[in-house]
């Protein structure tokens, strides 16, 4: 592989060929992305939902505590 480009302009090495491999896989490359800024949005909500869900929880178990204290 090294002996096939190393007899081929740069310009063939380093513009030519990433842009083959960009429409090739180009479609896969943004299939991988959009899955994993998905993944990491849906990890955002599921924490952003715990975390309310805890913030609440602790808030209602404060505010019953001092109330029984009466």
């Amino acid at each position: 592989m090294r002996e096939i480009f190393a007899g081929l302009p740069w310009w063939v090495k380093w513009v030519a060929v990433p842009v083959i491999a960009l429409v090739v896989f180009g479609s896969l490359i943004a299939s991988v992305v959009g899955f994993v800024i998905w993944l990491l949005f849906k990890v955002l909500i599921f924490v952003a939902l715990v975390g309310g869900l805890i913030y609440v929880v602790r808030k209602f178990m404060a505010g019953s505590s001092s109330r029984s204290d009466w």
